[in-house]
């Protein structure tokens, strides 16, 4: 790996592990360099990577200044499963998997991964539930043709390790749609939402490397406990 690779990922992990807080300055190039003996181009290359994620704005004449990331900030242009965020947090989730069924997709699910009609279709229900409250309902649907198996112990860790580690697959990029809806029946049933008028919906359609449209989720929201983040940066 690219030492200014190695050096961003440890600074990132003192930042999110709270070494340096929102608004502290980071030590400048020259103590870095000093720091990890290598070379100014290196620490600037990981400086800027920095920057591009959100975690530091470099100011002329100051340096670089840690910028403020809240704790249960959700990535929406990111791909992380759940429980790659839930470790980020440092909070202990539990998954309850609901249902794990092969079915034959119904219009709907037809239409949001373009299928046949003979194609099969795992269903899976799972319920995240945070510091005991029950906040995320995820509903997935994956193409049996990519993913021949599955089974509840992987559905209640994770599936995206499984596919990649375990049947090699390349998850590549998604398109996602957020929207704010009123709970269904089962958003109430499955979720702790009482008292809640509205629900916020992650549409995902998940594609793999060769641009196969693969997995459609819904990840539905308790609004209170996520806030919706996207950092960007305009590029000049």
């Amino acid at each position: 790996m690219n030492k200014y690779l190695v050096i961003y990922q440890e600074i990132a992990s003192e930042i999110d592990q709270g070494k340096w807080q929102a608004g502290e300055l980071l030590p400048s190039e020259n103590e870095f360099k000093e720091l990890y003996h290598t070379s100014r181009e290196t620490i600037r290359k990981a400086l800027n990577l920095l920057s591009q994620n959100g975690y530091i704005q470099k100011v002329r004449g100051k340096g670089s200044i840690v910028i403020p990331r809240n704790k249960y900030d959700f990535p929406v242009s990111g791909l992380v499963s759940f429980k790659e965020l839930a470790e980020k947090m440092g909070t202990k989730p539990k998954t309850t998997v609901h249902q794990l069924s092969l079915i034959k997709p119904t219009t709907f699910i037809r239409k949001q991964l373009q299928v046949s009609t003979e194609q099969e279709v795992w269903e899976v229900l799972r319920v995240r539930d945070l510091e005991g409250d029950k906040i995320i309902l995820d509903k997935d649907y994956l193409v049996k043709d990519n993913v021949p198996q599955l089974t509840e112990e992987i559905c209640a860790d994770s599936i995206y390790a499984y596919l990649e580690g375990e049947l090699g697959l390349t998850i590549s990029f998604a398109k996602k749609e957020i929207t704010v809806e009123e709970p269904t029946k089962e958003d109430r049933e499955l979720l702790d939402i009482e008292g809640y008028s509205n629900i916020v919906v992650i549409k995902n359609y998940v594609y793999l490397d060769n641009a196969t449209l693969f997995q459609y989720t819904e990840s539905r929201h308790r609004p209170d406990r996520f806030r919706f983040v996207d950092f960007a940066r305009r590029h000049h």
